[in-house]
């Protein structure tokens, strides 16, 4: 795509610093660094979300990650977890409509990343459940 910037990266016209590549993916650092690390993995095809993967590419992708994982927590011993994080379309924050997953490593409670949910499982019914999950279940190709 043409003024998408990982696709810029992709194609080396902006400078980025690599950390795995191969045919189908590329891996580089974030440059916000939110911990130490912090990168992020690519489809070297331009698809915008997780709604655009097909079953290969989300398998050669996400096949990659836990390599790219491993690799980061032997270079980081201090590291005491990893954070994966793919956000999908602008009302999940996504910024960059190139599709990315953030692998985040975390040193401390106090480190500059937080990641919290609400419990908002008493609003729900049992019967309110299954009907949710059904109606996954039946649009599951």
């Amino acid at each position: 795509m043409e003024n998408c910037i990982f696709c810029k990266i992709i194609n080396k016209e902006i400078p980025s610093y690599s950390v795995y590549e191969d045919e189908d993916i590329y891996a580089f650092l974030d440059i916000t660094q939110t911990t130490k690390g912090h990168t992020l993995v690519i489809p070297k095809k331009h698809i915008t979300d997780i709604f655009d993967y097909d079953d290969e590419l989300a398998a050669v992708v996400f096949s990659k990650v836990p390599k790219i994982a491993r690799s980061m927590e032997k270079a980081f011993p201090d590291m005491q977890g990893l954070n994966m994080v793919n956000n999908n379309k602008e009302m999940a924050y996504q910024s960059v409509f190139h599709s990315h997953i953030h692998l985040i490593p975390r040193y401390t409670k106090k480190d500059d990343f937080a990641l919290t949910f609400k419990d908002n499982g008493k609003k729900y019914t049992s019967e309110m459940m299954t009907k949710i999950a059904k109606s996954i279940q039946e649009e599951i190709e």
